[in-house]
């Protein structure tokens, strides 16, 4: 068979490694032919294509990055960008398309679906925010990256006296932020999922200095949003930019800032935020990252010779299954009340517990 691969959305360590997986599958033991789409669904619309054999992938299992590169195209926002995808797959006779990305990155691959092209999808995203899927490939690496960033941090908190801010991803999910502010013994975790009150934020961080511990850290997650008091705008995300891109997305970013300074004026300790951006993005994979990357590029190509197209490779418990493509794009995953409740049971605040979390472990899309 002729199979066609592309890496679309913001780029993830491990995403060489899925391309790898297929590949190698693909050759040693389906004798495929294989296609790589560059920069994502753009690839696709305007017919950049490079070739995929054994000398294009060998020693990339621990390159971060992707050699197909990636961009945030969307093809439902063109003029006739659906049909170009179909007429590109059709002039380099592609039997079956297998496309890593994200819900953005996937919601094209079910028109494409719907279209008649068969199409295996491959979860990516750090935000680990996919529904039907345990883990999403790259989140364990961004976990590992947050997580030494404020070990670091703890120490020149602790010899400044100050309270650190950590900005992570999480654009309407906070598992980064959970994760790694539990494992790194973060004072305060503040997620999407659940709203909060900065006077009682402040109010135990107070404490906690009061019992003679004189530097704190909080972990926040980049989408959540402002408190309703703290004199800003209410019930939108704070953003670093103007415009959206072509999935509708803004620009995230700043939040950490803005409640550096809201502690500062609330404590009176001296705060600073650190944003670690796409630090959390970039360099090698973790081991385990390298594997459920591999699992799933040698669970795709198995799907695409299966015939069973239209859906997502997905991990459930120890197995690699899939699950149709519509419903992994059609809510988005977040943290569950029993991982709010172990951040919780370590920190200061066991009055918000009766709060809930702020929406469903499951929210729709629009």
């Amino acid at each position: 068979m002729k199979v066609g691969i592309l890496t679309g959305g913001g780029d993830c360590p491990g995403l060489n490694a899925v391309i790898r997986g297929v590949v190698r599958k693909g050759i040693f033991h389906y004798q495929d032919e294989f296609v790589g789409f560059l920069e994502g669904w753009r690839g696709v619309v305007e017919n950049l294509t490079m070739p995929l054999d054994l000398n294009a992938i060998a020693g990339i299992l621990p390159r971060g990055g992707t050699i197909l590169r990636t961009s945030r195209t969307n093809p439902a926002k063109k003029p006739g960008g659906i049909e170009a995808c179909i007429a590109t797959l059709k002039r380099h006779n592609i039997d079956a398309l297998i496309a890593i990305g994200g819900d953005d990155t996937l919601s094209v691959a079910v028109k494409l679906n719907e279209k008649g092209i068969h199409v295996i999808g491959v979860p990516k995203t750090i935000d680990n925010d996919l529904t039907g899927t345990d883990f999403c490939f790259g989140f364990d690496t961004a976990v590992n990256i947050a997580t030494e960033a404020i070990d670091r941090l703890h120490t020149t908190a602790e010899a400044h006296n100050r309270v650190i801010v950590v900005e992570v991803m999480g654009r309407n999910s906070g598992w980064i932020a959970i994760y790694s502010g539990v494992a790194g013994g973060a004072d305060e975790i503040l997620i999407p999922e659940k709203s909060f009150n900065l006077d009682e934020v402040a109010e135990a961080l107070k404490r906690r200095h009061a019992r003679g511990r004189y530097f704190s850290i909080v972990v926040v997650a980049e989408g959540v949003q402002p408190p309703d008091n703290i004199g800003v705008e209410t019930g939108s995300q704070v953003v670093s930019g103007v415009g959206k891109d072509d999935f509708g997305h803004v620009r995230l970013g700043g939040i950490g800032n803005l409640l550096a300074r809201e502690i500062e004026r609330r404590t009176g300790f001296e705060s600073r935020a650190v944003i670690l951006g796409h630090i959390q993005r970039g360099g090698s994979p973790t081991a385990f990252d390298r594997m459920l990357a591999t699992r799933y590029g040698i669970g795709a190509i198995d799907a695409v010779h299966r015939a069973d197209f239209g859906k997502m490779v997905a991990l459930r418990g120890t197995d690699i299954v899939t699950v149709p493509l519509s419903e992994a794009t059609s809510r988005t995953r977040v943290v569950g009340q029993d991982l709010i409740d172990v951040a919780l049971g370590l920190h200061d605040r066991s009055s918000l517990a009766a709060g809930g979390v702020s929406q469903s472990t499951s929210t729709s899309k629009p």
